[in-house]
């Protein structure tokens, strides 16, 4: 890779995602860090129904188009990493406009989705329904990593595990790591495989 669009979670800052250039091996990329007006890119969970995330996701969006505008590089050179609701952001942005991209990386989140689902509310996603992932490109062969603690209070393991899988379905070379127990933080073998796809080998 040579450039990585680093996206912050919720209450954080862009210096804050600069943190993990030296543990990501990133030191000689051009990096971009975009900030969210409020350091929030939106204001509830991104389990909230669609109605309240339209708006705020699309400007997320567009901020990391502009991000990856920036750096003037071929898009298979640019890989996105997220943590938490940057996390979110940074797959929905890899469903909806991943093709061609060089990787899609997010340590402790999921999709947030395309549009309502029809199910009944669901402990599972901590009293919120399903949403659909209706998402209409090939990503065929884009690298996508997604890391969860099976107890993460803010991501359920369900929404991480089923990115995956949809992520899969659109042909892309998706893979959780699964955390055991409680946590809501980036984790050393997060990292190293975040790692290895920014640096990969051959």
């Amino acid at each position: 890779m040579k450039g990585l669009v680093l996206i912050h979670g919720r209450g954080g800052s862009a210096r804050d995602m600069l943190s993990l250039v030296g543990p990501l091996g990133a030191g000689d990329l051009t990096v971009a860090a975009p900030e969210a007006p409020g350091r929030s890119w939106w204001p509830s969970s991104f389990l909230a129904p669609m109605a309240q995330m339209e708006a705020p996701l699309a400007a997320g969006l567009e901020a990391v188009d502009g991000a990856m505008t920036s750096m003037g590089l071929p898009r298979d050179q640019i890989a996105i990493l997220g943590f938490s609701q940057g996390a979110c952001l940074a797959l929905e942005y890899g469903a909806r406009h991943g093709a061609g991209l060089g990787a899609v990386i997010g340590l402790s989140g999921g999709l947030v989705g395309s549009g309502e689902g029809m199910g009944a509310l669901q402990d599972a996603l901590y009293g919120h329904a399903d949403k659909r992932f209706d998402y209409a490109g090939d990503l065929t062969g884009l690298p996508v990593l997604v890391t969860c603690h099976s107890q993460d209070p803010h991501i359920p393991i369900k929404r991480a595990r089923d990115s995956v899988e949809v992520f899969g379905g659109l042909n892309a070379k998706a893979t959780l790591i699964e955390h055991p127990g409680p946590g809501h933080q980036p984790m050393p073998d997060g990292i190293s495989a975040a790692r290895a796809l920014l640096r990969p080998v051959g």
